[in-house]
């Protein structure tokens, strides 16, 4: 029997893209929705897009957290940036957080706090794992210039055959045979230069796992000139990447 399942992550709080992505994945119908964490920071509707995928939930999409979650949620720098320990937190980044939590209520805020860190769905004999970066990890991604050693380490910390994430903005499939990780890009805050909203849709039939990334329209400009509205430090250059889909710093 075949199951396709709908993958989408790094909303960023971007209402809009996530609405039309939302609009576009009840098209096709899926079995089961996947959204890979990074709900609310940088995009100019948290509280937009946490009802939203609150909804989604309601709906029986499973949701698991992202690292700007833990930054927005709890102020945890450190564990939402690790990489940033010794250059410390940029107020760019501190302050984006800070606005996203003052958006949401404690309702809110306390649903993104118990989200799980990881999920696992068996499709028949196959096992998916839905993760924000890579597996054990909400920090680690799958980046495109990542050593080959790296990867392999990452993708055997699971049993999992289909590894489904976000985390680095740029949607791609990598299929190892034994394992195939599906990278959704992002629904609302893309890298690849394309300034769509990206989602992936994966039909697993048996042994055989098709995935495909899926690229779905949004009005990127309105949703950039909101975010240049706000004044945040910062603001221009998340601004432009919206607008053009690159990421400008």
């Amino acid at each position: 029997m075949s199951v396709r399942l709908a993958v989408l992550s790094d909303v960023h709080g971007n209402a809009s893209a996530l609405e039309a992505v939302r609009k576009a994945i009840k098209k096709d119908k899926p079995d089961l929705v996947f959204v890979a964490g990074d709900l609310a920071m940088n995009g100019p509707d948290p509280a937009g897009a946490i009802d939203t995928i609150r909804a989604m939930e309601s709906e029986g999409a499973i949701v698991v957290q992202g690292n700007t979650d833990v930054a927005v949620a709890d102020a945890d720098y450190a564990a939402a940036f690790p990489w940033l320990l010794e250059t410390g937190v940029s107020d760019a980044i501190r302050l984006a957080a800070e606005w996203a939590h003052d958006a949401l209520d404690d309702e809110q805020l306390a649903w993104l706090r118990r989200l799980p860190a990881e999920r696992r769905v068996r499709i028949g004999e196959t096992l998916v794992l839905l993760t924000h970066a890579s597996p054990g990890s909400q920090t680690q991604g799958f980046d495109r210039d990542l050593d080959p050693t790296a990867i392999l380490e990452r993708i055997a910390r699971t049993d999992a055959r289909v590894i489904c994430c976000g985390h680095t903005h740029v949607p791609e499939v990598r299929d190892f045979g034994w394992k195939i990780i599906v990278n959704d890009g992002s629904a609302g805050y893309v890298f690849d230069g394309d300034p769509t909203a990206s989602w992936a849709l994966v039909t697993i039939d048996g042994e055989d796992v098709s995935p495909e990334i899926r690229r779905t329209e949004f009005d990127a400009l309105a949703v950039a000139n909101a975010i240049s509205a706000r004044g945040l430090p910062g603001d221009v250059y998340r601004a432009a990447t919206v607008r053009t889909g690159k990421l400008v710093r």
